[in-house]
This record gives C-alpha cells, structure tokens and sequence, in this order.
C-alpha cells in the first residue's frame, strides 16, 4: 500500500514538516526523526497522472547512485523508500543557500567568481575520482557549505561508470538543464565528465556577467545551436571581467572535448593561481566570430559525428596534478639534476598533467626558529627565476607548468596543504642524502611529507659516492706500482 507524503504524515518513522521546495522532477519536505538529530530533507519524486517516465528513472539514478558517494561534496544519504511502495529519500538538510539565491543579487566580481568556481570544481572532482558525472549542474544545484566549501544535489541525471544507465536508454529523454548542457549532451552522450567542465563554463559566465552565454533554448533547433555558435566574450559583456578569467571560462566552453580543460582539478587550479594561466587568444577575444566563420562552425556542425574526432575521455590518473619540491636556497643541491630525471620519467607516462614546481622559503636551508614570517619581494622573485632555471630543461609548454614560492615556518605543513588544496596525485622531493645529514629540516619534510601526504610520494635519492677503501677493486695506476 502506498503511503501518502504529505506534511503531517509518518512514514516510516520520518514526520513530514512543511514541503520547501517543488520542483520538475519531485518535492522536499522538512522531516525530523527520534534517531536522528540533524536537520533532514526527504525527497519525494512526483508519479502524477501526465507526469514523465523520467520523474521515475530520475528517482532510480539517484537512489542508485547517492549511496555510492562520499565526501563533503555530496548531501548525506540517511534512508531510502521501498519504491514499489513509498519511494522516498532522506537526505541531510544542507545549512546554506544554493547559488541560484546569491546570483540572484547580481554579477560577481572576479575574485568571488574565481573562488566559487574553484570550489565547484572541487566538488566535480570528487564526484568524478568516484566514477560519477553530475550532468545537470546548474546554480540551484549548488549549495554553499558555511564553511566555504560547496555541495552538489540532484544527482537525477547523473551517470555512474560502474552502474547501468536507465536514462541513456530513454529515447524521449532530454538532456539536463536547457541553458546548461554541453554540446555532447545534446547528442546524447552522457559518458564524458568534460561535459561537466563545459557546464561549469555557463555558470562561471553567467557569475561574471549576470547572462548566459547561450540564452534559453526552448526547442531542440535551439538546443542544436550549442554545437556551433560561438559565445559572446565575456569581456566583451563586463570589460572588468580579468584576461585570465575570460581564457578559463572560454577553454571551459570549447565545443571540442579535446579543447577544453581535461580534468576539474585543472581548472580549479587556474582559478586559484590566476598569474599562472596560460593567456591565448581567447584572453584578448572582443567579439563573437564573424559571420563567415559562424556559417563554417555551422555547416562543420551539420555533419558532426559525436565520437568522431575527440579521444576518450581521459581517466583521472592520465591527467595529473605533479607537485615538485625544490630547495632553490641551495641551487647546486647535488639532488636537482636527479629530482629533474625522475620528473621527466614521471611525465613521459602521460599526455595530459599540470607539473607545479614549489620552493618553501623562510625554512629551506635554516632552521624553523629561525625562519622569517614574510620572504622580501625580490628574494620571492630571484626563488621563481631559480625554479625557473630549473624546470627550463623540461621544456614545457607554458599551460602545463606553475611555479609557486611559498612562505612558512613549517615546510611539511606548507607542502601538504599545498598538494592537498591543489588536487596533487603526486609529490616528488628529495630524500636527505649524506651532504644533507646535518640538515634536520630536510629529513623531517621527506619523512613528514611521505606519511601524511593526500596522495603517492616519489622521494628521490642521490646514490652515496664512496672513498674506495684498500680491499675495493679500483683503478691503479701504472705509477702506483713497486719499481
């Protein structure tokens, strides 16, 4: 029998509050439980007479996929309904408001857009190193944590690698949020996690400028449009809106998969360390293309095939984020050109990463009592030129190399909330060799790194040179010997 959701009602155990919200695909109520302190939600999906069959498997994914995720970026599963009786889901009630609300008050400046988006990207990367792509991220699915950080809702759209995709066999189904879906989802792809960095590129634009970069299509003519028409430059709306912005949300919208950035740790990176960003054209980009090369995007469009001509999308591990200690304090360090070797060995196993070479001064070379709080201005910039010098053999194009001076009085800690912040998947240092064991400072980073580290550590070692002693087998000369 099934059991009415209604405020006032008991469903197993859950007391139904005041609905808060209503919307396409279900309602949210209020409920409390004697077991459960915090505040809840649950999520009632809608079975009316009329409605859509993808109310249904909507309510299916999401049941499906909640349980399977973990982490502060995702709402807390509490319980699920029974869905051949009263289907339901209780969920942590997220103490925030969602973006939609704040957007609401006007456009953003840079420096809030960046640090949002970067926490959006955040919460996209952790979904995706779980195999799951959100596909219908838009700013009412977006909650703000009160501790900055941000927690994506709705997963009704979502895919997961591991599971069956019931709305990928929906022939009727359309595709996420009209303003919103990439130009993959439109062609019903929903395999890709860079259709979410596409996605993220909308609602980056839409905080900048207070516009959507596409309208709202309201037919699929209209939605088809996403895979040919070349955007206003956000500049070109808010001539404030930064270089460096522009060239982040613009690389998020590339239509090509392959252009756009690979991973969201990557753009969260960018959107973190704005002198960083490799500035292109689309930086500089005043105008829409003309009309010429908005009818080549379009008749290039016409005979578009969704799989031809952009690889796979790349898994995580293939697209990492390589955190390089350096001790610039000592630049005839013996372990330089053997830290450079391993680095080079790192990167040939793959094509797409972010290599951020760190120095740590104030400590590197002195011990912490003696560190100074605050680096002057010209030391920070005569330690960049050094990182410079060595990462130069590498010979990196510019949007795959950071360099990054930091200032603490513990290097370990500075490292690790560095590579923890950034998204490392690998730390590269050296370990204390004999020239370094009067230096303390040294042996506590490498142990104190490789133990706590959010990610692998690759500590490189330089082999000790040895004095050849009497019994050695060695190299005499012809001098050596009795006359």
């Amino acid at each position: 029998m099934t059991e009415r959701i209604v405020p006032g009602a008991n469903i197993d155990g859950f007391a139904i509050g005041e609905r808060v919200h209503s919307g396409a695909m279900g309602d949210l109520y209020r409920v409390t439980h004697p077991e459960h302190a915090q505040p809840l939600v649950m999520k009632a999906p809608r079975f009316r007479t009329g409605d859509s069959i993808e109310n249904l498997l909507g309510f299916e994914t999401e049941s499906v996929i909640l349980p399977q995720l973990s982490g502060p970026h995702v709402p807390r599963l509490i319980a699920a309904g029974d869905l051949t009786r009263t289907p339901y889901l209780v969920l942590e009630l997220i103490a925030g408001e969602n973006l939609e609300t704040r957007m609401r008050r006007g456009q953003l400046p840079a420096p809030e857009v960046a640090g949002i988006g970067a926490s959006i990207a955040d919460a996209l990367h952790g979904i995706h190193g779980q195999g799951v792509i959100h596909l219908d991220l838009k700013p009412d699915n977006i909650m703000d944590r009160p501790d900055g950080s941000v927690t994506l809702i709705d997963f009704g759209l979502a895919h997961h690698a591991r599971f069956p995709d019931l709305l990928a066999e929906e022939k009727r189904y359309a595709a996420g949020s009209a303003p919103y879906v990439s130009p993959e989802q439109v062609e019903g792809t929903r395999h890709d996690p860079r259709s979410d960095l596409f996605t993220l590129g909308v609602v980056l634009y839409e905080m900048a400028t207070a516009e959507l970069p596409f309208g709202i299509p309201t037919t699929m003519a209209g939605l088809r449009d996403r895979l040919w028409v070349d955007p206003k430059p956000p500049r070109a709306r808010v001539p404030a809106i930064p270089p460096w912005l522009q060239e982040i949300i613009l690389r998020c919208l590339e239509i090509n998969v392959d252009a756009r950035y690979q991973t969201a740790a990557h753009v969260a990176f960018d959107l973190r360390h704005p002198d960083q960003v490799a500035l292109t054209s689309r930086a500089q980009k005043s105008q829409q293309a003309g009309v010429f090369a908005q009818v080549g995007r379009w008749w290039r469009a016409r005979e578009r095939d969704p799989g031809r001509g952009a690889r796979v999308a790349p898994a995580l591990s293939a697209t990492p984020v390589i955190v390089v200690a350096i001790d610039t304090v000592h630049p005839d360090d013996e372990r330089h050109a053997a830290i450079r070797r391993a680095t080079e060995q790192v990167l040939s196993v793959s094509a797409e990463f972010r290599l951020v070479c760190v120095s740590v001064l104030g400590v590197f070379g002195k011990s912490a009592d003696a560190a100074p709080a605050n680096a002057d201005s010209d030391l920070h910039l005569e330690h960049l030129v050094r990182l410079r010098h060595w990462a130069d053999p590498l010979k990196l194009p510019t949007h795959r190399l950071s360099l990054h001076v930091l200032e603490s009085l513990s290097p370990s800690a500075a490292l690790l909330e560095f590579a923890r912040r950034n998204h490392a998947d690998l730390i590269v240092l050296g370990a204390p060799g004999a020239a370094q064991r009067g230096m303390a400072w040294w042996r506590s980073v490498a142990s104190t790194v490789a133990a706590h580290a959010p990610c692998s550590v690759h500590l490189v070692r330089v082999p000790e040179r040895r004095t050849p002693g009497p019994t050695d087998d060695a190299f005499i000369s012809l001098d050596d010997l009795p006359q």
